[in-house]
């Protein structure tokens, strides 16, 4: 295989591959005698047929195959050798080719622009720690403590008021009869909370155990049973027990019923859980300064055909005219995307990060937990949208390089309280809130977005066409 480079101008390169007539014979030689022991023909035992034979019966067939085989090896190694790395679908053109004849053929590519990535390994950026003061951990555990219920039980004469619980069985009827679910056991009701029936509760404030209660209510537009919504049903009611609130004891016991050793555990436990909400938010900041330093890396030329792409995907949804009118900011910022893009994935390359699938199955439970009651819903769209689950990829992929670049960079540590991180949290989404001058897209024919749906990441769009090598045939002369 001889191969020369033609035609530079820029990124884009014309490689002009030749294979001599014996290696393409040797080729079709090897798929003769591949397909020679399969063919049964009458007159001749089975791997005995003749080349000639099988050449005049398949031959157009098994030099299509051969010719697929061959460009597809061919150009693969010719971009290797020429250490090309192909920005979207390289374009070939045949020039010769037939059986018995040697193979030429052009190989119109945009090459992927070098990229520098040293200055990745000494990035700046501000790290926080927060630091939780104890007023707000007792703060939190108060919270957890009051929400927590502890009743005890009144005497025979306590007579139930708001906030004390009430335990009850009942029998209900409409106009004099029974209807399915007129009958609860031991139904249990935190007076003042109104989470039966509305209005049912405050017909309750003063009984005592034992007491026999006829409490009329309206069955609510919800109701199971149609046919009885809105209707006026009475329920006879069986006091069985009235039980007051206690105030709950933060102790040592306390913390064990919350799964901590002791108080001293649950304190540990509720500081770190407080740090961890505000981590996140905090680390995605860092990686927000990561990126904008990024964007300062100098790339000689962006690939057109990549911000033609890009842009499709920027001004998806919007007229024809919103489009026009945005073109010129819309291709700025999807020559910024693809740059950073091109940067973070030669920087993953080079530290050979990848993405098993356990990873991005874990990814998958992640957001099954974050909705709860969806669950069905969230498996169903990944299973049905394999780009969402190449997104998904790119999205686990871009943060493990980040990550990458944070432990080799330089951090500026710095230790605030939490009344500190919640005003630089504030400042930064105010900051992304006045900064957002993007046209509003039209709507009106944009499906609306399923809940599970993740924004598209930074590097996507980019990484996608760097995976891209298939070679695509425009024409055969």
């Amino acid at each position: 295989m001889k191969v020369t480079v033609e035609n530079k101008k820029g990124l884009n390169k014309d490689l002009k591959i030749f294979i001599d007539k014996e290696t393409m014979n040797s080729y079709m030689d090897e798929k003769y005698e591949e397909i020679k022991g399969t063919v049964n023909l009458k007159g001749f035992r089975p791997g005995k047929v003749p080349k000639e034979i099988l050449k005049r019966q398949f031959g157009k067939a098994v030099f299509s195959e051969v010719l697929d085989k061959v460009l597809k090896d061919t150009s693969t190694k010719a971009l290797e050798e020429k250490k090309i790395k192909p920005a979207g679908q390289p374009k070939l053109d045949l020039k010769t080719y037939g059986e018995d004849k040697e193979l030429e053929y052009v190989l119109s590519v945009t090459e992927l622009p070098k990229v520098e990535i040293k200055s990745l390994e000494n990035i700046e950026f501000d790290e926080y720690v927060v630091n939780i003061d104890d007023s707000e951990t007792d703060k939190r555990i108060k919270e957890i403590a009051k929400n927590q219920p502890n009743f005890k039980e009144g005497t025979a004469d306590t007579k139930a008021t708001e906030g004390d619980l009430v335990a009850l069985d009942y029998k209900a009827t409409i106009d004099g009869k029974e209807f399915k679910g007129s009958v609860g056991k031991n139904t249990q009701l935190t007076l003042g909370k109104d989470l039966f029936l509305k209005g049912f509760d405050k017909q309750l404030i003063g009984v005592k155990k034992d007491d026999e209660k006829v409490v009329e209510a309206t069955l609510p537009e919800n109701y199971p049973e149609k046919e009885l919504v809105n209707k006026k049903a009475k329920f006879n009611c069986k006091i069985l027990s009235v039980k007051q609130p206690q105030e709950v004891k933060i102790n040592d016991d306390f913390a064990k019923n919350l799964g901590a050793k002791d108080l001293k555990d649950l304190k540990a436990l509720i500081s770190k859980q407080i740090n961890d909400e505000y981590k996140n938010s905090l680390d995605q900041l860092s990686k927000n300064q990561i990126l904008k330093e990024i964007e300062k890396i100098k790339v000689e030329e962006v690939p057109e055909n990549l911000v033609e792409e890009e842009v499709k995907i920027l001004s998806q949804g919007m007229s024809e005219d919103d489009t026009k009118k945005n073109k010129k900011s819309f291709e700025e910022k999807a020559k910024t995307r693809i740059k950073t893009g091109l940067i973070l994935n030669e920087f993953g390359e080079k530290n050979q990060i990848k993405v098993s699938e356990q990873e991005i199955q874990a990814e998958v439970q992640k957001q099954l937990r974050m909705m709860p009651g969806q669950e069905k819903m969230v498996m169903d769209f990944y299973q049905k949208n394999p780009s969402a689950l190449a997104s998904l990829r790119g999205t686990v992929y871009e943060e493990k390089i980040l990550n990458l670049i944070k432990e080799k960079g330089k951090p500026n540590k710095k230790e605030i309280s939490k009344v500190e991180a919640e005003k630089i949290l504030k400042e930064a989404h105010k900051q992304d809130h006045d900064h957002d001058h993007e046209p509003k897209k039209e709507t009106k024919k944009k499906p609306k977005a399923k809940a599970s749906e993740k924004k598209k990441p930074s590097t996507k769009t980019a990484k996608s066409k760097l995976a891209a090598k298939k070679i695509k045939k425009v024409s055969k002369k």
